[in-house]
């Protein structure tokens, strides 16, 4: 019997042993893992910034890259014509939105001119439309404001 007993230690210790190592195996494939594919993502990004390139810094500042300095590792961001120096570590990122804003005038400045004045059509149909309701609108609150003065006169008379 106490053989028994002793085996059915032993066989608990071993799963709290196999339990804790799991924990450990969990734990890198949950926090470990994806943090370091995120630095190697943050550092292919940082070594792919050029000059010119809008980017964001960890505060939150919005600039474009003036200058770089390799040895210092170093950015200088112009920003509105404020010249500041930052660590390249400081850059949260590159600002995609100001990439696409640039690029959007040049891609509709190539649109062809028949699509240009069936774009002045339908916008002078929807400004004729727009100061319809807006002609509605204000005569409906004159209509609505019409009464109002009365019951404000009436009340000032029985006063």
């Amino acid at each position: 019997m106490k053989l028994l007993a002793a085996a059915a230690n032993n066989s608990g210790s071993y799963s709290m042993i196999i339990i804790i190592v799991l924990m450990f195996v969990l734990m890198y494939f949950m926090m470990y893992r994806p943090q370091k594919k995120q630095q190697q993502e943050r550092q292919k990004m940082l070594n792919q910034i050029k000059v010119g390139d809008p980017v964001i810094t960890i505060g939150g500042l919005h600039g474009v890259i003036d200058s770089m300095n390799d040895a210092d590792k170093t950015v200088v961001l112009d920003c509105d014509g404020i010249y500041l120096t930052f660590s390249r570590s400081a850059i949260r990122g590159v600002n995609k939105a100001a990439d696409a804003s640039a690029e959007a005038p040049k891609s509709a400045s190539a649109a062809p001119k028949a699509a240009a004045s069936d774009d002045n059509k339908t916008t002078t149909t929807t400004s004729q439309s727009q100061a319809a309701d807006s002609e509605e609108k204000t005569t409906a609150a004159a209509a609505s404001e019409a009464p109002d003065k009365t019951d404000n006169e009436t009340q000032a008379e029985k006063e």
